[in-house]
C-alpha cells in the first residue's frame, strides 16, 4: 500500500513537472514568435529618416516619426515629474507612519488603482483636464500617464522600505538624528536601488499606452513643446497609421511598433539588471 502511494506521488510529480515545462516552453515560444514577427515586419522601415524627419502627407514617400519619439519622451518626462515625488512620499507615509483607518484607505485605493484599465484613466483625465481647458494637451496626457504610474511607485516604495531592517532606524534615532533625516538619509538611501527599479518599471508600464492618450494628448503631425497643446506619441501614431488604408503608413506603423517594443524591453532589462546588481 505504501509503495502504491509512493509510486502515485512520483507519477504525479513527474506529470506536473512535464506540464510546467511544456507551459513555460509555450509561453517563451509565443514571446519569441511575436518578437520575431514584429522584427520581420518593422525592420524594413527602420532607417535614419525614421528618427530624424517629420511624417509626410499621404502619397509622399519618406518621412519619419521624430515628433512621436520626442513627444513620447516629453509626455513620460512630465508624467514622471507629477507621479514620482508624490508616489515616493505616499510610499514613505504608508511604510513609516501608515497606521489606522486613513492609512488603510490610502493603501486600498493605491492597490485598486493598480487594476484600473488605462482607458478609464484616460476618460477621467479627459473630464478633469481636457474639458476645463477646452483642448487636448500634453499636460492632460501626462496627467493620465501619471495616474497609471502612481500606484506602481507607491506599492514598490512601500514594500521596499518595509524590507529595511528596523535596527538601522533604531541606531540612527539612538544617535539623536531626527526621524525625518533618518527616513531620508538612512531608510530611503538603503532602499534607493529598489525604489529606482520600481520607477523604471512604472515608466516601462506606461510607455506603450495608447488608450489614455487618445482622450488627452490626442496627437500632432508637427513638433510641439507647449504643454497646453496637443502632442504626438508613438502609441497613438501606431494606432492611427495601423488603422489607415495606406500601405506606406502600415509599414511605418510596424517600424514604430518595433522601436516602441525595443524601448520597453530595454527599460525592463535595465531595471532588472540594476536591481540584481544592487
Amino acid at each position: 500500500m505504501k509503495n502504491l502511494k509512493y509510486t502515485r506521488r512520483k507519477l504525479t510529480q513527474k506529470v506536473m513537472f512535464f506540464l510546467s515545462v511544456v507551459s513555460a516552453f509555450i509561453g517563451i515560444a509565443m514571446l519569441f514568435l511575436i518578437l520575431g514577427y514584429i522584427i520581420y515586419k518593422g525592420g524594413h522601415g527602420i532607417n535614419l529618416d525614421f528618427f530624424t524627419k517629420l511624417p509626410t502627407p499621404v502619397g509622399v514617400p519618406g518621412g519619419g516619426m521624430v515628433n512621436a519619439l520626442i513627444g513620447s519622451t516629453y509626455l513620460i518626462g512630465l508624467a514622471s515629474l507629477l507621479s514620482i515625488p508624490v508616489g515616493i512620499l505616499i510610499g514613505v507615509y504608508l511604510s513609516e507612519f501608515g497606521r489606522g483607518a486613513f492609512a488603510s484607505a490610502v493603501r486600498f485605493v493605491s492597490e485598486t488603482l493598480t487594476g484600473v484599465p488605462s482607458i478609464v484613466m484616460g476618460i477621467f483625465a479627459y473630464s478633469i483636464v481636457v474639458i476645463p481647458m477646452g483642448r487636448f494637451s500634453a499636460l492632460a496626457g501626462a496627467f493620465a500617464l501619471s495616474l497609471l504610474m502612481l500606484p506602481i511607485i507607491v506599492k514598490s516604495t512601500e514594500e521596499l522600505l518595509k524590507m529595511v531592517p528596523n535596527d538601522l532606524r533604531e541606531a540612527s534615532l539612538a544617535l539623536g538624528i531626527p526621524r525625518w533625516k533618518t527616513i531620508l538619509k538612512v531608510v530611503l538611501s538603503t532602499a534607493k536601488s529598489g525604489v529606482i527599479t520600481g520607477i523604471m518599471l512604472a515608466i516601462a508600464r506606461v510607455g506603450g499606452e495608447a488608450a489614455p492618450l487618445l482622450f488627452t494628448a490626442f496627437g500632432n503631425s508637427f513638433m510641439n513643446w507647449r504643454p497646453d497643446q496637443p502632442i504626438a506619441s508613438l502609441p497613438v501614431q501606431i494606432y492611427v497609421y495601423a488603422s489607415s488604408p495606406y500601405e506606406d503608413w502600415h509599414q511605418k506603423a510596424w517600424a514604430a511598433a518595433l522601436v516602441l517594443m525595443g524601448i520597453v524591453l530595454i527599460t525592463n532589462i535595465i531595471a532588472r539588471v540594476y536591481a540584481r546588481k544592487k
